[in-house]
């Protein structure tokens, strides 16, 4: 079956040519002039990659990549810019982005289709359908190591067998593993003010257990007991924060092996692990900001560990950015504490 393709050019005579060198080349290939149309083809018509100018009218590639990436239906399609220009910061900017590779144009035929090839070679590897057991687990950590900024992932994972009635985790407590349940039965709950116990999930063979709280950097908020003699995977915070963190082949298809393909939580996991840094320390100030409002206080008070662990990164991330907000003129900081200045900008930070 042949590949499909997206080419998002604003230059007629460059996008023609690409068209005519793709369809020579075996694949069939959409075409769009702008970065909007672009949009609606990806969304109306899935392609298996996307080739996109950067500098357009409208929507510019940027607002493409921006676009798509929070989307689960074209959050993982390979990404590839074109560009005219090769400064470190539009390369840096489109990286951080999650694009997948560059082409600076003019190019040769063979380069960009070596570039496709590759990618489009990588993206079916991480597409393969991984069995939700230990050995499909395994399959999927070795596929991953193949990628160079996680060949440090440990070749093992420590099992555990918990008897029945015997606690994982406890509600409130620290952070150290994602649970992979290997066979057995887990009961998710949490314990009201007086003592009462609810059930709110059923956990079984082939589910995770955990992964919400080590996105967020947040103590668990229920506890885990086995049902009845339970084999679990410990998968260790670090190896979990690399595979959601460290390449977007890997995390879109961890991502879809979390959610079970749920919509609603793949949105959820994909805002967490997509957006930038920059982007979730200004969601957190604005949220902290009406919260602090509401209690009649202008500024907010808050350690910036807890602020670190509200947005999901390391403390020394969210110092580095409040200090470059402060600089942009966006918040004012006095004693320790955070006045929002301009919350448009803040609103509006690009994701």
């Amino acid at each position: 079956m042949k590949k499909r393709i997206l080419v998002i050019e604003d230059n007629i005579d460059v996008r023609e040519n690409l068209e005519e060198t793709l369809e020579l080349s075996g694949y069939d290939v959409d075409t769009a002039e702008d970065g909007n149309i672009g949009v609606e083809l990806a969304l109306k018509n899935t392609p298996d990659l996307i080739l996109c100018d950067v500098m357009m009218p409208k929507l510019d590639g940027f607002g493409v990549l921006n676009i798509l990436s929070k989307k689960p239906a074209t959050a993982d399609i390979p990404f590839v810019f074109l560009t005219a220009k090769s400064e470190k910061a539009d390369f840096r900017r489109g990286m951080n982005l999650g694009a997948d590779d560059y082409v600076t144009k003019p190019f040769y035929k063979d380069e960009l289709l070596q570039v496709i090839e590759t990618r489009l070679a990588k993206d079916e590897r991480m597409k393969q359908k991984f069995d939700k057991t230990e050995a499909g687990w395994s399959a999927f950590i070795n596929e991953a190591k193949g990628y160079e900024e996680l060949k440090k992932l440990s070749d093992r994972h420590q099992t555990q067998v918990f008897p029945k009635k015997t606690t994982l985790f406890e509600e409130g407590g620290n952070l150290r593993y994602l649970y992979f349940i290997n066979r057995g039965k887990v009961k998710i709950y949490k314990t009201s003010d007086f003592g009462k116990e609810y059930i709110i999930n059923i956990r079984k063979e082939g589910d995770f257990v955990g992964y919400t709280a080590l996105l967020k950097e947040e103590p668990y908020n229920f506890a885990a007991v086995a049902m009845e003699e339970t084999e679990v995977s410990l998968i260790p915070k670090e190896d979990f924060q690399k595979l959601i963190f460290a390449n977007k082949d890997v995390a879109s298809r961890l991502i879809k092996m979390l959610a079970d393909n749920v919509t609603e939580k793949e949105e959820q996991l994909l805002h967490l692990a997509y957006h930038s840094v920059r982007k979730r320390v200004a969601s957190a100030i604005l949220l902290l900001h009406d919260r602090f409002q509401n209690e009649g206080r202008a500024e907010i008070h808050i350690l910036r560990d807890d602020l670190a662990r509200i947005v999901g990164t390391a403390k020394e991330s969210v110092i580095r950015m409040l200090t470059e907000f402060k600089e942009d003129g966006y918040i004012e900081i006095q004693e320790g504490g955070i006045v929002v200045l301009d919350r448009n900008k803040l609103e509006n930070m690009p994701g």
